[in-house]
């Protein structure tokens, strides 16, 4: 085995399993993922609703039994991850117009749970995750046509150990702009868009498996949620997922993580139901993963609920 590969896997097997905003699915990085849960937005994703107040609720549980490496090959033996966690969110539409667009504000507070295992050893945490703000949300409403934007943040605020397998705080902050569509045609069809794109800062407080203490500098990371769907009275019905890539190289104390920078890849797709009811809604769908690179290669189950004050 290569060099490269050897320390990869020490590097991997002490860091790779940490999660941001408290919700289960890694994506290369340090730590194992980016900071947004991708595959979280679904029908309607770049619809805000009018002007009011709403508590929406993200319960999921993330699975995987393989990490695949550059080329697509187990990278780690004897892996094995279980994540569920709660995400509560509260999100507020003022009446306040800025270029045109209703201004908006929200907060996710994450709850997690992760067991680990890989290379004979084992871990679980429990516990608060990364809390995600966003204070300036903008949204424009059209016949046919939604949009919205804004740049969410990342705060460090879940538990980290360098010395820990499984963590559920990352240790650094994580900068996110949004972009997001949503078409709905008179006949019932809609197709959404929610583009993403992050800016990592560095984690101080990271460690081989050496014994050294390190800088870590996960990349920067594009990716997008995606729905194709139908309404029909209550009921959406449709198929969704997630693109992910990473775009710049991880880097320990200013030096390329292994000769291709460690960058991840992903791409997943499933079924996803939403039903709408008085001022409540409730979806549900499954996210199955393909096409990954460096990242653990799993499947995603999601419960989301809605609800309108």
């Amino acid at each position: 085995m290569a060099v490269w590969k050897r320390l990869l896997i020490m590097v991997v097997g002490m860091v790779l399993i940490g999660l941001a905003c408290g919700v289960p699915g890694a994506h290369a990085t340090e730590n194992g993922g980016g900071a947004y849960p991708n595959g979280a937005e679904d029908f309607m994703a770049g619809a805000v609703p009018p002007p009011g107040t709403y508590f929406l609720n993200y319960l999921t549980h993330y699975t995987a039994g393989r990490i695949k490496d550059d080329h697509g090959d187990n990278l780690v033996p004897d892996f094995r991850l279980n994540a569920t966690a709660n995400v509560f969110r509260l999100l507020h539409v003022t009446r306040e117009q800025v270029l045109g667009g209703y201004w908006g504000m929200h907060v996710f507070v994450p709850v997690v749970y992760m067991d680990v295992k890989m290379m004979g050893a084992k871990d679980s945490r429990f516990g608060l995750g990364d809390i995600i703000i966003d204070p300036f949300i903008l949204s424009w409403h059209s016949k046919n046509w939604h949009f919205a934007t804004g740049v969410d943040i990342y705060l460090p605020t879940g538990a980290y150990d360098k010395n820990d397998l499984a963590n559920i705080g990352r240790n650094y902050w994580t900068f996110e702009p949004i972009i997001a569509a949503t078409y709905t045609a008179d006949c019932g069809f809609e197709a959404s868009l929610k583009l993403m794109y992050d800016f990592n800062t560095k984690n101080n407080s990271s460690r081989l498996p050496t014994g050294q203490n390190v800088k870590y500098l996960s990349g920067q990371e594009f990716h997008f949620d995606y729905t194709l769907g139908y309404k029909t009275g209550g009921w959406n019905l449709g198929v969704g997922g997630y693109y992910y890539k990473q775009i710049t190289n991880d880097k320990v104390n200013g030096v390329t993580v292994a000769p291709d920078g460690f960058k991840g890849q992903a791409f997943a797709f499933g079924p996803q139901v939403k039903y709408d009811y008085k001022n409540m809604s409730f979806a549900l769908k499954y996210q199955h993963e393909v096409a990954v690179r460096n990242k653990p290669e799993g499947d995603k189950f999601w419960l989301k609920f809605v609800y309108a004050f």
